[in-house]
């Protein structure tokens, strides 16, 4: 069966040996009793230990915004909120753990810190138990393909765990302190770069390029080679050179060497059969909805790595999420206008060939891409002119239809930025209160124009200019953007901003680069948002302001948050030492 559907259904529950299964897999026998020797020959109890990997590898758009502060260490939220591109519009929301997080609260870190540690772990130690008994899995059984899924799964749970926390504590095998009491040292940055890429080099000697339709969405070679490319390109970061603590970084600057072994690995990844999807049509309409299309189209030959959402948009049985319903404007009934654009990112959008900005048309002869990503005053989406303006009338401001709060709630929000997503998104979902109702677009994790991003910041840096300019002119071909005649590193940056809007690697990029404290502080880049004021016989007027009067109050980021507080339990009992600045709460 497809994974999607399997994954929608097991759980993995920490520290236990079993699986769960809505649809009665494991039928009379009781999940805490079962056989280990019955999970390990038979195929499809095998996939149901397998698949939890899946599932606790990212929520995708699955976000979980609970205001009790007991329910903080299972929030899930959407990471590029905490960058500069997109933001929430919902003033409850800033009461839940995000709010927390995005003005440094040390609880709330911690909680969140302790969720995420805990989940990498109790997946690390599946995949242990499992290779623990990888000779008791007979072969016929898809043995090779579990065995490559083990590996690569290793390898990205101690990437999260490195890319979150540091080095963190190196475990091979089970680890059961009541049967063996070893305790463990945090492993340096040189070792776990070494383990995981090592990991992901075993995965894709088991792993095939591609798979048949019943198995689409599993983790192939291209995804090994994806990943070690990635922690390459990761520990080559600023941010992780020259540190006191080898578990912080490199005693030294190995920028230089990761960058090289990258390349290799990117080499190694271009000569399969990934591009970039090409966008028919020349008319801005045409382009605008082949570049959506893009996000909308699962599994394509663009994509390496997805969160598998359910097709059948089941909320409530599934693995479907609410993206449609949070994004929408309160014209269509939407109430929480999460997935707003600021002005900080609509800036970036540059302009078509031969065209100046002009500051009483801002959102005309725009890079094509605005139009597939934004969605702005005056934009038709959904056979609706979007009303994102104020129409002044006796002196008093009427907020247009994509301004006015939807129902009878108070606390139904509308957009504070002025606009709206149009990435991600399909038109003509439906927008309504049903609890079982989801939406089923895939969350892309890696995808082909990612790795042209980063082999051209590699050229850059390596001295091939000519190099990095084709790689970021065939990104710009694509979305029928005129190609530039020589690149800077200002230039590689924003593209890559435009390019991978509101996906991760926008929030992550912040840490490597080692700019984090200026872009997620909100004293140093302050969150914008237009005005619009639409007045009979005046011209329009735009405003850009400060979406918060007091913006360091909203968003607040101190040094100590480039890494969480490892599990304060795992502290004490290993007597490793804690990431910096952080006490116990």
């Amino acid at each position: 069966m497809k994974i999607k559907k399997y994954i929608a259904t097991f759980v993995l529950f920490a520290g236990l040996l079993t699986t769960t299964s809505c649809d009665d897999l494991f039928r009379d026998s009781p999940i805490n009793k079962l056989p280990e020797n019955m999970i390990w020959e038979d195929p499809k109890l095998l996939d149901g230990y397998v698949l939890p990997w899946y599932r606790k590898m990212n929520n995708g758009f699955s976000v979980y915004m609970p205001t009790n502060t007991l329910l903080h260490g299972i929030s899930r939220e959407f990471l590029p909120w905490f960058g500069d591109q997109i933001t929430v519009s919902k003033s409850d929301w800033y009461n839940t753990s995000y709010g927390g997080i995005l003005q440094c609260d040390p609880k709330n870190i911690r909680i969140k810190g302790l969720s995420l540690w805990t989940t990498y772990y109790e997946q690390i130690r599946s995949i242990n138990l499992l290779f623990e008994n990888q000779g008791k899995i007979p072969e016929g059984t898809h043995k090779d393909r579990i065995l490559g899924e083990a590996h690569f799964f290793r390898a990205y749970y101690y990437y999260m765990l490195l890319r979150q926390f540091g080095g963190p504590i190196l475990l091979k095998e089970v680890y059961d302190p009541l049967k063996n009491p070893q305790k463990y040292p945090r492993a340096s940055y040189e070792e776990m770069v070494e383990f995981i890429t090592q990991e992901a080099i075993l995965a894709e000697s088991y792993l095939p390029d591609t798979y048949g339709s019943e198995d689409i969405g599993r983790a192939t070679k291209g995804a090994a080679i994806m990943l070690r490319a990635k922690t390459y390109f990761w520990v080559a970061g600023d941010h992780f050179q020259n540190q006191e603590k080898d578990y912080l970084g490199f005693p030294d600057n190995r920028s230089e060497a990761m960058l090289i072994s990258a390349k290799e690995a990117y080499d190694e990844l271009m000569k399969l059969p990934y591009d970039l999807v090409q966008i028919d049509g020349d008319s801005q309409e045409q382009i605008k909805e082949g570049y959506r299309q893009i996000f909308l189209t699962k599994n394509s030959i663009e994509s390496i790595w997805e969160v598998q959402h359910s097709d059948n948009g089941d909320y409530s049985s599934g693995f479907g999420h609410k993206l449609d319903r949070e994004a929408s404007s309160s014209y269509y009934g939407g109430t929480t206008a999460a997935y707003t654009p600021t002005q900080n990112h609509v800036d970036e959008y540059g302009m078509q060939e031969g065209k100046t900005y002009d500051p009483s048309n801002p959102y005309e002869n725009r890079d094509y891409r605005f139009y597939a990503n934004i969605l702005y005053d005056g934009c038709v989406y959904n056979n609706h002119t979007m009303e994102i303006h104020y129409t002044k009338v006796d002196g008093k401001e009427v907020a247009g239809a994509d301004l006015t709060p939807y129902g009878a709630s108070e606390s139904a929000a509308v957009t504070k930025t002025g606009y709206y997503m149009g990435k991600f998104v399909k038109e003509g979902e439906k927008i309504n209160s049903d609890p079982t109702y989801a939406s089923s677009q895939n969350y892309i994790i890696w995808r082909f124009a990612e790795v042209l991003l980063d082999y051209a910041e590699i050229d850059f840096k390596q001295g091939r200019t000519g190099d990095a300019l084709e790689k970021v002119n065939r990104i710009r071909r694509r979305a029928h953007m005129h190609e530039l005649t020589s690149i800077t590193w200002e230039a590689i940056m924003n593209e890559r901003r435009v390019e991978m809007a509101f996906e991760e690697t926008t929030y992550w990029d912040f840490y490597r680069y080692n700019i984090a404290f200026d872009k997620m502080n909100g004293k140093t880049n302050p969150l914008k948002a237009m005005k619009i004021v639409k007045e009979e016989g005046k011209p329009t007027t735009y405003t850009i302001s400060n979406i918060n009067r007091f913006p360091s109050r909203v968003r607040y980021f101190e040094d100590r948050q480039y890494y969480y507080p490892i599990a304060w339990d795992d502290k004490k009992y290993h007597g490793v030492e804690q990431n910096p600045d952080w006490t116990e709460g």
